[in-house]
């Protein structure tokens, strides 16, 4: 049997792909763009992406009209009660982990496998990474925020938790399969706990890992950051330098609207400390343009919030209504023509930034792991995610290699490496 996975939205809807195609190659299943299984995993953060999960589901009914259509993921929570797809097999957020007992009892009867998430447990998954250089795990599910613009809490359900034990057990394998680099991910990272035991508790058991170069965190807010969480950033070279904190908007008016749990005073003070323990952090974050009310003004006084913090990049993303949600029912929306000249404000302010962080290395010795080979050269990142290109032997992907930075290319770092590598 051939299958093929269409993935739509965020990394932890990435990560679960990549959980359900290795299900099914762990049971013979290959790979193909002529499938008889046909997974769509969707997105339904905006309408937009409610549309082109839609029209990517009607356009693999047509083309693969004989192929098993399974269509999973939040679009289907969001839409459990309303729901319009052709497809044969229909999945929520819950029981992914199961695609092959549902595909092994499906009858040419439609299977409809869509649950209340409000008291979800978590569903244990882990992930073969092991022809990756970056190895993920996903700890938490769910969001207990309810920020104004989002209907994640309502199709993810509250936050839960993998058991720490659990976690420590797949970090040792992956160490022991290979992995230099492990990064952390979920719906609200930072808000993981088990029990008692909290996400500061498992960052300082991970960064003790024998074998274990660097941790990652994928996301994290600024609330999270406390001090047991600063004090492992501040005593351990595991955790790299870099972490994606979203500010999503630089003016106190507007982020009381989007219903954060901070104002701009608060995160520059954190971004602040943060900087004073570890100097070099590359600090990268979220940005949501022409949310509705955000006059010029406003948007003005977010673009000198984000000069002063000096953040490294920006994600940057145009408002967009989703159903559901208070900011749905805000007036004073915000014109499409405004919007999208605000984004390429941002953009162009983004890469500066990035440049004139990128500037800061030039001259100076790191050390990065090659992840590709490609026409001769070494491309991959350092532990604060400087993307460095090469030239070198194709022996040494995977390995710790050191550089000198000559000179910045953008998006690239280029400089010559040294006569040695770490840890052969």
């Amino acid at each position: 049997m051939k299958y093929k996975i269409f993935t739509l939205g965020c990394k932890v809807n990435e990560y679960e792909s990549e959980v359900m195609a290795n299900l099914l190659e762990n049971q013979g299943y290959i790979k193909s763009d002529n499938p008889d299984i046909c997974i769509v995993n969707t997105c339904t953060v905006t309408n937009t992406a409610d549309s082109k999960s839609k029209k990517i589901i009607r356009r693999l009914r047509k083309e693969f009209p004989k192929a098993i259509l399974i269509v999973a993921g939040c679009m289907i929570q969001n839409k459990k009660d309303n729901l319009d797809v052709p497809a044969d097999i229909i999945i929520g957020n819950k029981h992914k982990t199961k695609i092959i007992d549902y595909i092994n009892e499906f009858k040419n009867e439609r299977i409809y496998a869509v649950e209340d998430m409000n008291n979800a447990d978590f569903e244990n998954m882990t992930l073969n990474n092991f022809d990756l250089t970056r190895a993920y795990i996903k700890i938490e599910d769910g969001c207990d925020n309810y920020c104004s613009y989002c209907i994640i809490p309502y199709v993810r359900g509250h936050v839960r938790s993998k058991g720490h034990e659990k976690v420590i057990e797949e970090a040792k394998t992956l160490i022991k399969n290979g992995h230099k680099e492990i990064v952390l991910t979920g719906i609200h990272t930072g808000h993981y706990h088990d029990g008692n035991y909290s996400f500061a508790d498992l960052l300082k058991d991970l960064v003790k890992l024998d074998g274990l170069k660097r941790l990652r965190i994928s996301s994290i807010e600024i609330t999270e950051l406390n001090n047991d969480v600063l004090d492992v950033i501040e005593k351990s070279d595991v955790l790299v330098n870099h972490m994606h904190i979203p500010l999503q908007s630089g003016s106190d008016e507007i982020l009381k609207k989007m219903n954060r749990k901070y104002d701009k005073e608060y995160f520059i003070k954190k971004i602040a400390k943060i900087k004073e323990i570890k100097p070099d952090m590359n600090i990268t974050t979220d940005i949501i343009v022409g949310f509705p009310s955000e006059s010029d003004e406003l948007f003005e006084e977010s673009v000198e919030t984000i000069k002063e913090i000096g953040f490294s990049k920006l994600h940057v993303f145009p408002y967009s209504d989703r159903e559901g949600t208070m900011a749905s029912k805000m007036s004073n929306k915000i014109p499409g023509n405004i919007k999208k000249e605000r984004v390429r404000k941002l953009i162009k302010l983004s890469e500066a930034l990035e440049i004139n962080y990128m500037n800061r290395h030039v001259g100076k010795e790191v050390i990065f792991i090659p992840e590709v080979y490609e026409n001769g050269y070494l491309i991959g990142h350092t532990g604060n995610y400087l993307l460095i290109k090469v030239k070198g032997e194709k022996a040494l992907l995977n390995k710790e290699v050191k550089v000198k930075i000559s000179k910045v290319d953008y998006p690239y770092l280029h400089g010559s490496i040294k006569n040695f590598v770490l840890n052969k």
